[in-house]
């Protein structure tokens, strides 16, 4: 008979003990680089995943990178933004952190997107060939996501560009693209990247050829490992991403793909703003949290807050203990911000990375009742792949079908601010079902329903 999810609860210390044995000292630390744009946080059900399979929670790092958006032109300096030097930089000293930490001579790099920029950089001109054990790079425009020298020709995704032809130079006796000394991966798609298309659509371009196709990714050198029907995103968060970089990493199947749960859930993580209209993954100093538990069918919140907090200079909310089945409402509140009420399934472990950035209302908004944004930061949204409803209409709206290029549905509600509203998502084997409630807009709130796959 299969365990009950309390049982499973309960078994975890027990697995975990069987797995540390005195070997578990020697695993290398993995460091994991998110995208353009992103964050840590999105790195959170890969990190229960490791976890699940016995990888020491200490020696799992995602790197919160402080100005995480590429400069439109990357000679140019722009405000909250970074260089393809400075990301890098930004990631060896934090390699450079954990190898102090753990007293490892080496990590294991997996990166997303422009993450795998850094990482490569930081590979071939800031020492990490010495450093560096195996790297995976998951959905990164290595040949670009346009390749056109008369088109933004300094941009850091332009494979026509200065910097990514200098990555992308042959190396070592086999003319290889990657550096040598350094085991090496890529995860792919095979025709579902937004990034990894003949025409521009993605680009504003629409029509115009790309000069990039839907291996732009691979790279001469490394195991080209091919994702069928997952996007720019799941190629580095989908489960089945995660099997596969598990595999190149530890030479073997990982036990589960399953997200094994804890019986004491302790959550943490960091408050970030803007610099303009750049989202940045620098603290929110005096912003406010505030934690309810709610109602999984309905969103209504069960009492009084159980948590609220203040962040200071280094922006934690935390740390808030809760267990694996509960479900929460998080506020967060700051001026020049919208009030914004997240919405969320369980968590089944703890976790040092819930991060939160707080929703402005656009002027479009203001004119609703209340706002609803759906939104999946591990994955696009995929039309006719998956089925996404929100608040009964399917697809949610803002969807476009092809290609899954959108992780945000936004609902504007005429009239309902106060009722519940539910999104729904199925892919596969994955579904989830968030409820949560309609706040005014009127009083400057948004209501952000988020999904974890």
């Amino acid at each position: 008979m299969p365990l009950t999810r309390r049982e499973a609860a309960l078994a975890v210390p027990a697995l975990l003990a069987a797995c540390a044995t005195p070997a578990s000292a020697t695993l290398p630390p993995i460091v994991f680089v998110h995208g353009n744009g992103d964050t840590a946080a999105l790195w959170i059900s890969t990190l229960w995943r490791w976890e699940s399979n016995g990888w020491p929670r200490d020696r799992l790092h995602a790197v919160h990178l402080p100005n995480p958006t590429a400069r439109d032109d990357d000679t140019i300096a722009q405000a909250g933004r970074s260089s393809a030097a400075e990301n890098a930089q930004a990631l060896a000293d934090e390699v450079e952190r954990v190898l102090a930490r753990t007293g490892a001579a080496k990590v294991v790099l997996v990166g997303n997107s422009r993450g795998g920029y850094a990482i490569r950089h930081y590979v071939e001109r800031l020492g990490g060939a010495a450093k560096v054990e195996r790297a995976v790079l998951c959905g990164v425009p290595n040949h670009g996501v346009w390749a056109n020298p008369g088109f933004r020709p300094n941009n850091e995704f332009n494979g026509a560009g200065p910097y990514l032809k200098a990555l992308n130079t042959p190396k070592g006796p086999g003319g290889d693209e990657v550096t040598p000394g350094v085991a090496w991966a890529t995860l792919r798609s095979d025709n579902n990247d937004k990034y990894a298309q003949p025409d521009g659509v993605w680009i504003g371009a629409r029509g115009t050829p790309t000069n990039v196709g839907f291996d732009g990714p691979a790279l001469k050198g490394a195991p080209d490992i091919v994702l069928p029907a997952r996007d720019h995103r799941e190629v580095a968060f989908h489960p089945q991403a995660f099997a596969k970089t598990f595999e190149f990493v530890t030479g073997r199947l990982p036990g589960t793909t399953a997200i094994t749960p804890e019986s004491r859930v302790v959550l943490d993580g960091q408050v970030d703003g803007f610099t303009g209209a750049s989202p940045t993954n620098r603290p929110l100093a005096g912003a406010t949290v505030e934690v309810y538990a709610v109602d999984p069918g309905t969103g209504a919140r069960r009492g009084a807050a159980l948590h609220t907090k203040t962040v200071g200079a280094d922006g934690r909310w935390g740390p808030f203990t809760t267990t694996p089945e509960a479900r929460h409402e998080f506020v967060i509140s700051a001026p020049g911000f919208a009030t914004t009420h997240v919405y969320r399934g369980a968590f089944p472990r703890s976790s040092a990375i819930v991060h939160f950035r707080p929703e402005r209302l656009a002027e479009a908004d203001k004119a609703a009742q209340a706002v609803v944004v759906f939104t999946r930061p591990r994955g696009y949204f995929g039309v006719p792949r998956d089925r996404i409803v929100l608040d009964g209409q399917a697809p949610a709206p803002g969807i476009p079908p092809g290609v899954p290029g959108v992780a945000a549905s936004r609902l504007r509600l005429a009239d309902g601010a106060g009722r519940s509203v539910v999104g729904e998502f199925e892919s596969g084997p994955i579904r989830e079902r968030i409820a949560g409630r309609a706040w005014p807009a009127a009083e400057n709130r948004v209501t952000l329903l988020e999904l974890t796959e």
